[in-house]
């Protein structure tokens, strides 16, 4: 039987059991658990054959809560304003109905821009060449009339609103305004001196016969046939130049610290978000059938939030899955930050691994209140 390593916090030996559970019923798990309370670590367990606790892996679209995070730090700053219009900071934008869609609504996944024909290159995406041709493209629906989750290209509009508002890349904003000064071992861009700790994503090839049109809102929003979205974190250029959409890579306490940090503070520190501005990019802003997937999807400012397929937390948490069952959120109603990165990819809705975990968590935490 495999045994986990790390420690939990006095209260959380159910979270404990649970894992061990997941362990001991397949040989091939392996995954990193983590979460703080208050600031302080209560949840810090590794296991499995293709795991350790300094692991670095891909968390696919988690990357988008953490990009979302230096949205929430434009926002605090008064530099950028949701209610005002994308074409207010970036002027090409303003074509084919597209003007009038405002800044909370195209980072809620309003816009209709689920990708272009033919596809962008992966050396595009984090690039103003990207956010050049989506801005010239012409929405799938009428922008602000319904939803449907922008796989990549919602990368592309967090990106160059940045660029736009501040003259910097999100990326540049994230190291050192948060990253670093966080102490947050999650990355948006891994640099080649951390590259001896990543692992590649583990995952079941998909069936030879699957096909995907390239032209269908599925396939524009996948990049089909340019790219396979498992790959994207295993590509090192593409981890490199850290994706917002896509490319982050780090550990699960690198998620779950980073959640803490922004809204208890971690050890002592103050939060780095104001409560007015974790309310402001919280808020839920649609719910219903997604557009893209024709399931059930519930979203705030970039953030994804729990409704009864992602039960993930409480009414105030945010946070973001990824492709592998990856999660990192914040819940403000527990005081908590978690985070779960599985070696091997997972499927990632309800009843999945992370969501029974991140349930037993609130539940302990729950029991010490």
């Amino acid at each position: 039987m495999q045994t986990s390593l790390g420690f939990v916090a006095p209260g959380y030996e159910d979270v404990l059991t649970l894992f061990e559970s997941f362990l001991a019923e397949d040989s091939r798990y392996s995954a990193q658990l983590a979460a703080y309370r208050n600031g302080m670590p209560v949840v810090h367990l590794t296991g499995g054959p293709d795991m350790a606790p300094d692991t670095l892996t891909g968390a696919y679209s988690c990357s988008k809560g953490v990009a979302a995070l230096v949205i929430a730090l434009l926002v605090q700053d008064g530099v950028l304003d949701l209610d005002q219009t994308v074409a207010h900071y970036w002027p090409e934008f303003a074509v084919h109905g597209k003007d009038r869609l405002l800044v909370r609504e195209a980072l809620s996944h309003q816009a209709g821009l689920m990708g272009i024909e033919g596809g962008f290159g992966l050396d595009e995406f984090t690039t103003s060449r990207a956010a050049a041709r989506l801005a010239a493209a012409a929405p799938s629906w009428e922008p602000g009339r319904q939803f449907g989750y922008h796989a990549l290209t919602i990368g592309i509009l967090m990106e160059e609103l940045c660029r736009r508002s501040t003259g910097e890349t999100l990326q540049d904003i994230y190291d050192p305004r948060i990253r670093t000064p966080q102490d947050v071992d999650f990355y948006l861009g891994l640099p080649e001196s951390q590259d001896n700790r990543y692992r590649d994503v583990l995952y079941d090839a998909a069936p030879a016969d699957t096909w995907i049109d390239p032209l269908s809102l599925d396939g524009m929003n996948s990049n089909a046939p340019v790219s396979t979205i498992m790959e994207l974190p295993n590509i090192r250029s593409v981890r490199a130049a850290g994706m917002s959409a896509a490319g982050g890579v780090g550990s699960a306490d690198g998620l779950a610290r980073l959640y803490a940090a922004a809204t208890t503070g971690v050890q002592g520190s103050d939060p780095f978000l104001t409560d007015g501005t974790v309310n402001a990019m919280s808020r839920e802003q649609v719910w219903g059938l997604d557009r893209s997937s024709g399931l059930d999807n519930a979203f705030a400012v970039v953030f994804m939030k729990p409704h009864p397929s992602r039960n993930f937390g409480s009414h105030r948490a945010f946070g973001h899955e990824g492709a592998n069952a990856a999660l990192g959120f914040a819940d403000p109603s527990y005081g908590l930050g978690f985070g779960y990165i599985p070696r091997r990819a997972e499927e990632g809705r309800t009843p999945g691994r992370a969501h029974r975990l991140a349930a037993a968590v609130r539940r302990s935490t729950a029991g010490l209140s």
